[in-house]
């Protein structure tokens, strides 16, 4: 049976890195992006105003203060979006807002709360002169050209993932959209007799599809497009004929249909379909878990991810293994999940020694220290112990038993505000 590790590196071995394409600015968070960006211009274009107030030449407000202020004449005003219409002299100023174009001659701005604008705005009366209290210094509240990005500067490189900072800054330099590794398309099929799509009938005996709308979260989540498939019954047929509108995506993901009972058909599948790559991992939940390729029929391949049936098996395997093979095709770095260090509240038991995943909530104690908390019964198919928690603990295969008051390691599901 293959370690984690072990299964990961085969399954992985199966994937490449997606073709490249033009994606919307909105669209790509997360994406990585194809091509180096490189500026054409300043930003700012021009030096520009950091403050509502009024530009003036430093040395005119010398001595400067709120019980010795100095009138200077009001010549203009400049608005953002506008360009100055004439440029500073001597004993002047002129009202500016934020963002606009410094005045030619002006070196510093003096904010509104400086000068007695109040007491003009109180009077509705617009000012032919303005008290400064403020002595200003050479480029106060000034923003000079090109403080931001300089025109001929490779602002972001190639492979560089896209959050909302980067977003922002393409969107300034005029793109529309960018050139990027596009999205994997993951197909979810569910098997099973017993299962009835959510917002049907309620029937004894049968239960509601919760996989294939947890396993879309994570795909989302990691940065994939899911498809929802339908539901595949119990049969060969059913169960190929289901794949066939799966087959044009990047990852057929099916949960159920692994373990060895007389209706789990999708190992037979895989096999009269593709390849069986590996078949059951060491790890507890999730140890029956299919990887293979199914056979399109052009004759090339896609990646098939078998998944337990269990809600909190298929989970944990998506986790481990699924958002490893996102990571790849979006070609981002295979970086581990943030983990921590806790001491455990209750015991986490090895009963045959594969790895366990403990569903736990991580905390902060009264004493600073970060504490994991059992999310109750740990039996794979109780889905609600895995919204409860927000980590998962790790109990080595080589462990027997991690006691409370001992560290266990946790991958972190989520990064609590309250803690972090």
């Amino acid at each position: 049976m293959l370690s984690v590790e072990e299964a990961r590196e085969r399954i992985l071995s199966y994937f490449d890195v997606l073709p490249i394409e033009d994606a919307s600015l909105v669209e790509s968070m997360g994406q990585v992006l194809a091509e180096d960006i490189v500026a054409s211009f300043d930003i700012p274009p021009l030096a520009n105003s950091a403050m509502d107030g009024y530009a003036v030449l430093s040395q005119d407000t010398d001595g400067a203060s709120k019980d010795s202020p100095v009138e200077l004449r009001v010549t203009g005003v400049v608005a953002a979006g506008q360009l100055p219409d004439h440029p500073l002299e001597p004993g002047t100023a002129i009202r500016i807002m934020t963002g606009a174009p410094i005045p030619e001659k002006a070196n510093a701005v003096v904010p509104f709360e400086d000068t007695d604008e109040l007491e003009h705005r109180e009077s509705g009366a617009s000012p032919n002169s303005i008290a400064i209290h403020l002595q200003a210094e050479p480029y106060d509240n000034v923003r000079g050209a090109g403080e931001d990005v300089q025109a001929g500067t490779t602002v972001f490189e190639k492979g560089q993932i896209l959050r909302a900072g980067e977003i922002g800054v393409v969107a300034s330099l005029g793109h529309a959209s960018v050139r990027a590794i596009r999205r994997p398309v993951v197909a979810i099929v569910s098997t099973g007799d017993e299962l009835l799509q959510p917002g049907e009938k309620h029937q004894p005996g049968k239960i509601f599809n919760s996989n294939a709308f947890s396993i879309a979260a994570m795909v989302i989540r990691y940065g994939g497009i899911p498809r929802i498939m339908g539901i595949a019954r119990d049969t060969i047929e059913s169960l190929e004929s289901a794949l066939e509108g799966a087959m044009d995506s990047d990852l057929v993901v099916t949960s159920a249909g692994v373990s060895k009972g007389d209706y789990d058909v999708v190992k037979d599948v895989l096999s009269s379909k593709g390849e069986i790559a590996l078949w059951s991992v060491r790890m507890r939940p999730a140890k029956p878990l299919a990887f293979g390729v199914l056979e399109r029929k052009d004759g090339t391949k896609v990646p098939h991810l078998g998944l337990p049936g269990n809600p909190v098996s298929a989970m944990v395997a998506f986790e481990q293994f699924g958002r490893s093979a996102i990571r790849l095709m979006m070609g981002k770095p295979l970086a581990d999940k943030p983990s921590v260090e806790a001491i455990m509240d209750d015991p986490i038991r090895n009963f045959d020694g594969r790895r366990v995943y403990a569903r736990v909530q991580v905390y902060r104690d009264e004493s600073g220290e970060l504490r994991a908390r059992s999310t109750g019964n740990q039996s794979s198919g109780v889905l609600s112990s895995m919204a409860q928690a927000n980590g998962l603990a790790i109990c080595p295969d080589d462990i027997g038993m991690i006691n409370a008051g001992e560290i266990a390691r946790v991958e972190m599901l989520d990064w609590p505000d309250d803690i972090f």
